[in-house]
């Protein structure tokens, strides 16, 4: 009895189970596509960001035109304005840093000089002065140096006359901690 019950159900289910999963197959696509559609956006962003890896030594001036992520260590200059430095965990820097935004996860030793913020988070080292129109320390974290925050649409005296500096303006604040 368990053949005969088999057979039968076997047969039908045969000349039905290529039309269902053809159906399966063509939803199947379906759903892989916003995979990729959510991926390629982290896959642009990614790209975006360049990054110097922990074994790596840069002597020297870093610039360009994208962001960049430094695990490794860097000495000498890095200026890429209108982008993001990120210094991470494993990251070792002795430079001066020019950027729209800086991330100090590592230790720096040089002054920063940023056009929007600078945040030092709680496992991050700053040796030197920040010029930068907000600034983040998160608890933990060492500073050590001044601080300069600048406000947009101000003008600055310098020697006694004044001047408009397009991207970062004056307002300064000094602190040392």
């Amino acid at each position: 009895m368990w053949k005969p019950t088999n057979q039968p159900t076997t047969t039908p289910t045969r000349p039905g189970e290529p039309e269902r999963p053809s159906a399966p197959v063509q939803s199947a696509p379906a759903v892989s596509e916003p995979a990729p559609t959510i991926a390629r956006p982290v896959a642009t962003s990614t790209a975006d960001q360049a990054t110097i890896g922990k074994s790596l030594v840069i002597k020297g001036e870093v610039t360009g035109s994208e962001s960049l992520y430094i695990d490794g260590r860097v000495e000498g200059s890095i200026n890429l304005a209108g982008n993001r430095v990120t210094v991470g965990r494993n990251g070792v820097v002795a430079a001066n840093i020019n950027a729209r935004e800086i991330v100090v996860l590592g230790k720096v030793r040089g002054n920063l000089t940023a056009s929007d913020r600078v945040d030092i988070r709680s496992d991050g080292s700053l040796t030197g002065d920040v010029v930068a129109a907000r600034i983040s320390i998160e608890d933990g974290a060492y500073f050590k140096g001044g601080i300069d925050i600048r406000k947009a649409g101000q003008s600055q005296k310098v020697n006694g006359e004044e001047k408009n500096v397009p991207t970062v303006e004056s307002g300064t604040v000094a602190a040392r901690a």
